[in-house]
C-alpha cells in the first residue's frame, strides 16, 4: 500500500531518507502514511462546518496542512511529528473557514455582547458568570440566549486559537522552530490554562475535557451527559468564554 512501507520502523527510515536528501519521492510517501491525520481532524470539525463548506474542501485545505508540517519537520528534535502536523494541519483548516465569513453579522454581534457580559459580570463579582446571570444581565429570553450559545460554539471553535495564544500554548503561525512539548512543559502556562479550567461548572469542565483531550464529539458528548448535541454546544461555547476572559 504505502509504497511497502507499512510500519514505523520503516516509516521511521523514511524520514531520515528526507532529511538527508529531501527528495519528493520520499516526502509523498510521508504525506501518504499520515493521511489517517487529516481525515480524523476533517471528521471532528465535519459536524459543525459540513454544512457550511465542502468536505473534501476541507480535506484539501488538510493535506496543504500536512505537506506543509512534514516539509518543515526536524527530525533531529526528537518530538512527536503527529502532535507537530496536528498544528499545521488544523490551522490550515481554520484559516480557510474563517475566509468563508458564514456567521452572520447579526448573530456575531450578539455574540460579542454575549462574551462582554461574561467578562462585565465576572470583574464585577470577582467570579465567573453563570449563564442565567449573562442571560439576566442582557435581558434575553431563554431560546434566545440557547440560539446565540449555540450559534457561539462555531464562532468559538474558529477562534480558540486565542485562547490558546494567551495561555502561551499556541505556536506562531510563522514559527517553524516552534516545539509543542516545550511549550506543553512550561509549568507557569499550563497552571494558567488549568486554573481557569478547575473554575468552570463540573459540565463545563467535563465538555472541555472530553472535546479537546478525549477527542469526543458533541453527539458522542452528548450521549455522556444525557444530553442533546445542540446543548453540549451551548456548554462548550459558555466555558470558552469564560476561559478567554480569565486568560486575557
Amino acid at each position: 500500500m504505502m509504497l511497502g512501507y507499512k510500519t514505523d520502523m520503516d516509516i521511521d527510515e523514511v524520514w531520515r531518507r528526507y532529511a538527508e536528501k529531501r527528495g519528493q519521492a520520499e516526502r509523498n510517501v510521508l504525506v501518504t502514511y499520515y493521511m489517517d491525520l487529516v481525515k480524523s481532524i476533517v471528521f471532528k470539525l465535519v459536524p459543525s462546518y459540513g454544512k457550511f463548506v465542502d468536505i473534501d474542501d476541507m480535506m484539501s485545505c488538510g493535506v496543504i496542512g500536512l505537506i506543509d508540517a512534514v516539509t518543515k519537520f526536524d527530525i533531529h528534535k526528537g518530538i512527536n511529528f503527529k502532535t507537530y502536523a496536528g498544528y499545521r494541519i488544523k490551522g490550515e483548516i481554520i484559516d480557510f473557514l474563517r475566509k468563508q465569513d458564514f456567521i452572520p453579522a447579526n448573530t456575531r454581534a450578539k455574540i460579542k455582547k454575549v462574551e462582554a457580559a461574561y467578562a462585565l459580570i465576572e470583574s464585577e463579582t470577582g467570579k465567573p458568570a453563570t449563564e442565567e446571570e449573562v442571560r439576566k444581565y442582557l435581558q434575553m429570553d431563554e431560546k434566545e440566549f440557547r440560539e446565540v450559545l449555540e450559534g457561539a460554539y462555531t464562532y468559538n471553535i474558529l477562534n480558540i486559537d486565542s485562547i490558546l495564544e494567551m495561555a502561551g500554548l499556541e505556536p506562531e503561525e510563522d514559527d517553524e522552530e516552534y516545539i509543542p512539548e516545550e511549550s506543553y512543559e512550561s509549568k507557569e502556562l499550563k497552571q494558567n490554562l488549568a486554573e481557569a479550567i478547575d473554575q468552570l461548572t463540573e459540565r463545563e469542565r467535563l465538555v472541555i475535557t472530553l472535546y479537546y483531550y478525549e477527542e469526543l464529539t458533541l453527539k458522542e458528548i452528548g450521549a455522556v451527559l444525557d444530553v442533546s448535541e445542540s446543548r453540549v454546544s451551548q456548554i462548550h461555547s459558555a466555558a470558552l468564554f469564560k476561559l478567554r476572559n480569565k486568560l486575557k
